[in-house]
């Protein structure tokens, strides 16, 4: 699977491709249908969404376009960044980078309505008791998680992390780790996270031939929804709030 690497010499981003396009764009979509944003107008293009590792800054891009939010992507590449500052230039859009796994910074006045991510969360696997909570603090109270990330009960997906000669071919960095539902439920509910919700979805591979893309995802939207066989997909896809401050 062709992959784009970061300046450590490790797969990051997807290559593009028709397949890969079409399966962005309908995790954008998934991601806008869950974030608890205001309705249109003011308040809606006043909202904050933040994007982590936002690599080269199509996703940021399609939720700034989609939302008309203000969107926010982090990323630790400096030369990521500086492709996505290059490429996608928008009045509601930035980019920043930034290292979550060395530095967790502190949560500011200005806090997120949304923070998201589209396989992002792995790369942070044996951070996350620090960097959840951080997520926690950055969110506007009744913010929400949303993230896709690989889903260990896909057996592609099992394979290429749990043998050391795979995770070399696919050159993963040496932290990241796939999740289970079971195990990214309970990190998120240790964080103080509410109304968790996880799903398995998708079958569409960002290389899939073009002839194939419309039968794999009409037979992929079906697969979703038969319970057992959607453990197979290759991703986890789940929401989690901040609950409201209690009433004084």
């Amino acid at each position: 699977m062709a992959n784009i690497v970061d300046e450590r010499g490790y797969n990051q981003i997807f290559a593009p491709s028709p397949a890969q396009a079409l399966r962005l764009h309908r995790r954008a979509e998934a991601i806008i249908a869950a974030l608890p944003l205001p309705p249109a107008g003011e308040e809606r293009r006043a909202a904050r969404i933040l994007e982590l590792g936002c690599g080269t800054g199509e996703l940021a891009h399609a939720l700034a376009v989609l939302t008309e939010a203000r969107v926010t992507g982090v990323d630790l590449s400096e030369r990521f960044i500086a492709q996505a500052r290059q490429t996608h230039q928008r009045p509601n859009l930035d980019f920043i980078v930034a290292d979550l796994t060395r530095e967790i910074p502190a949560a500011g006045q200005e806090r997120y309505h949304a923070i998201t991510g589209n396989g992002i969360l792995h790369h942070l696997y044996h951070h996350l008791d620090p960097v959840l909570p951080a997520l926690h603090r950055w969110l506007r109270p009744g913010g929400r998680l949303v993230f896709w990330e690989p889903n260990l009960w896909n057996p592609y997906v099992w394979i290429i992390f749990s043998f050391a000669p795979m995770r070399r071919l696919a050159k993963l960095e040496p932290d990241e780790m796939a999740f289970t539902p079971r195990f990214i439920r309970a990190k998120l509910e240790r964080a103080g996270f509410t109304n968790i919700n996880v799903a398995t979805r998708d079958f569409l591979l960002p290389n899939a031939p073009e002839a194939l893309i419309r039968p794999v995802v009409a037979l992929g939207d079906r697969l979703d929804r038969i319970p057992v066989v959607n453990r197979l997909a290759q991703s986890l896809f789940f929401s989690a709030e901040k609950p409201l401050d209690p009433a004084p």
